[in-house]
C-alpha cells in the first residue's frame, strides 16, 4: 500500500469523525453519530495496519483483540453513575499512551543519530522520517516531543485523582500541599528548563525529569479543586488528552492524529468556558484550583429540615397544574430514571403539565442528566436548559428535586462567602411548593449546606430516590 491510500483512508477517517461530533449535539442523530465514529476508528485502524511501514501484524491484533475484550467488558459492566470515573480512566490511558510514544520517539531519534555517526542507515517509517530532517527540524520535533509529553504526564496523574475523587477513593475536598501554588510554578519552570537543557543536549533524562514535573504538575492542580468543579475538571481533561494527542501526532507525522486531537482538544476546551460561564467562574480560577474552598465566614442556616412521607406528596402533585423535576446525581445513583418517566407519564396523563429543569453542571459529566432522560424515553421537548426555565419558577405549583444541591442552592445568590457565591443556580425556591428527595441530611458531594432544605416552602422527602418515587406512582389519582 502507498501513502495515498493511507492519506485517502485518513481523510475519509477524519470527516467521520466530524460528522460524529457534530451529531453528537442532538438527540435524534447522537445514535447514528456514535456509528460514525465507530466506523471512523474502524477505517484509521484498518489503514494503520495495511499502510506503509505496516509490521508485527500479530502483535497488533493481539493488543487490539485485548483492548476490545476489555473495552467490551467494562461498556457491559460499568453503571451509569460510574460513568464520570470511566471517562476519567480513558482520559488517563491517553495521556499516558502520550508520554510511551514520546519515549519511544525520542528514543528512535537516538538510534538515527547514532546510526548517522557510525554511517549507518536506520529503518522503519518514523526513522526513515527522522532521517530526512535537518538538525533545526530536529529540534522542532524535540519540542513537540516535549509538548506531547508534558501535556500527557498532566493528563494522566491529574485524571487518575479526577477517578479517586469521583469514585470515593479520594477527598472531595480541594486540597493544596504547603506552598500552594508556588509549588506548581516550580514544576512549570522546571519543566521549561529540561526543554532547553535536552534541546542542548538530546539526552533523555531531562525528558523524564519533564515528565515527573508534569506528573506532579497533574495530581496538585486536580487535588486543588472542589467536588463542585467535577465536570468542569472531566471536560477539561478530555481536553487536555486531545492536544496531547495532538502534539504526538506532529511529532509522528501523522495527519489523523493532529486532526482528532485538535478536535478533542478544542471541543473539550469550549465546553470547559460553556460550563464556567455557566457557574459564573473563571476557566483559569478553576484549573488552577482557585475554586473549592468559602472565601469568608458563610452565613448561619436557621430553621429546621421538615420531612414529608410520600401520601402528603401524592396530595400535592394531585393538586398542582403545574411540575417541575430538578434531577441530579443523586438520581443516577438510585437508578431512579425509570421510575420519573412513569411518574412523569402518570402526571401528563393526568392533564398536568410536566417539565424537567437541567442545570449544565448538573450530575458529574457534562450532560450526565440529559442521557439518563434520554434512556428512560422521556420526551426530549419537556427537557429544558436553565436559562429556558428558570424565569418559570414563581409559577409553578410543584417542583421536585432529585438528589441535587448545588444546583439549586440559594447560597449562591444570598451570601457572598459561599463557595458557590455568583453561581447561576435553578431558583427552586421560588416555586409555591418545593418537595426534596435525599437520603439524608448531609451536604453532598461538594460539602457545601444549603439553605433551600430550611425554607418554609421546603419539604424534605427523605429516602433512596428510586423508592421513593416508586412509593408516590400508586397514590396518585
Amino acid at each position: 500500500m502507498d501513502f495515498g491510500f493511507t492519506f485517502a483512508a485518513y481523510a475519509v477517517a477524519a470527516v467521520l469523525f466530524i460528522l460524529a461530533l457534530g451529531g453528537l449535539s442532538n438527540q435524534e442523530s447522537a445514535k447514528r453519530a456514535v456509528w460514525y465514529g465507530i466506523v471512523g476508528m474502524g477505517v484509521a485502524v484498518l489503514a494503520t495496519l495495511i499502510g506503509p511501514g505496516a509490521g508485527l501484524w500479530l502483535l497488533s491484533l493481539i493488543l487490539i483483540a485485548g483492548g476490545a475484550a476489555v473495552g467490551y467488558q467494562l461498556a457491559t459492566r460499568v453503571e451509569m453513575t460510574q460513568m464520570p470515573e470511566l471517562v476519567a480512566g480513558m482520559h488517563a490511558l491517553v495521556g499516558l499512551a502520550a508520554v510511551f510514544v514520546g519515549f519511544n520517539a525520542d528514543w528512535t531519534i537516538g538510534l538515527v543519530e547514532a546510526a548517522a555517526r557510525t554511517g549507518e542507515t536506520a529503518t522503519g517509517t518514523f526513522a526513515e522520517l527522522v532521517a530526512s530532517k535537518t538538525p533545526v527540524e530536529i529540534n522542532i520535533l524535540r519540542i513537540e516531543l516535549f509538548l506531547g509529553i508534558f501535556i500527557g504526564a498532566v493528563t494522566f496523574t491529574g485524571s487518575v485523582v479526577a477517578y479517586g475523587k469521583l469514585s470515593g477513593r479520594v477527598t472531595s475536598a480541594a486540597e493544596k500541599l504547603p506552598g500552594g501554588h508556588l509549588l506548581n510554578i516550580a514544576a512549570a519552570a522546571i519543566a521549561v528548563l529540561c526543554l532547553f537543557w535536552y534541546l542542548g543536549s538530546g539526552a533523555f533524562f531531562p525528558l523524564f525529569l519533564v515528565a515527573v514535573a508534569a506528573l506532579f504538575i497533574g495530581y496538585h492542580l486536580i487535588m486543588g479543586i472542589g467536588g463542585a468543579d467535577m465536570p468542569v475538571v472531566i471536560s477539561m481533561l478530555n481536553s487536555y488528552s486531545g492536544w496531547a494527542a495532538a502534539a504526538i501526532g506532529f511529532s509522528l507525522g501523522n495527519d489523523l492524529l493532529i486532526v482528532v486531537g485538535a478536535l478533542v482538544g478544542s471541543s473539550g476546551a469550549i465546553l470547559s468556558y460553556i460550563m464556567c460561564k455557566a457557574m459564573n467562574r473563571s476557566f483559569i480560577s478553576v484549573i488552577l484550583g482557585g475554586f473549592g474552598g468559602a472565601t469568608g465566614e458563610a452565613a448561619e442556616i436557621e430553621g429546621e429540615q421538615v420531612a414529608i412521607e410520600a401520601d402528603g406528596v401524592a396530595s400535592a402533585l394531585d393538586e398542582a397544574d403545574s411540575v417541575i423535576i430538578v434531577p441530579g446525581y443523586g438520581m443516577a445513583v438510585a437508578q431512579a430514571q425509570q421510575s420519573v418517566s412513569e411518574l412523569t407519564r402518570k402526571l401528563r396523563a393526568a392533564g398536568k403539565e410536566v417539565r424537567f429543569a437541567i442545570h449544565p453542571v448538573a450530575g458529574r459529566l457534562p450532560g450526565h442528566m440529559n442521557v439518563l432522560l434520554a434512556e428512560a424515553k422521556v420526551p426530549y421537548d419537556i427537557v429544558l436548559e436553565m436559562d429556558e426555565i428558570n424565569e418559570d419558577f414563581p409559577d409553578t405549583d410543584v417542583v421536585i428535586v432529585i438528589g441535587s444541591n448545588d444546583i439549586v442552592n440559594p447560597a449562591a445568590q444570598e451570601d457572598p462567602n459561599s463557595p458557590i457565591a455568583g453561581m447561576p443556580v435553578l431558583e427552586v425556591w421560588k416555586a409555591k411548593q418545593v418537595f426534596v428527595s435525599k437520603r439524608g441530611q448531609g451536604t453532598g458531594y461538594s460539602g457545601i449546606e444549603n439553605p433551600l432544605f430550611y425554607k418554609d416552602n421546603t419539604r424534605m422527602f427523605y429516602g433512596d430516590a428510586k423508592a421513593s418515587v416508586d412509593k408516590l406512582l400508586p397514590l396518585l389519582t
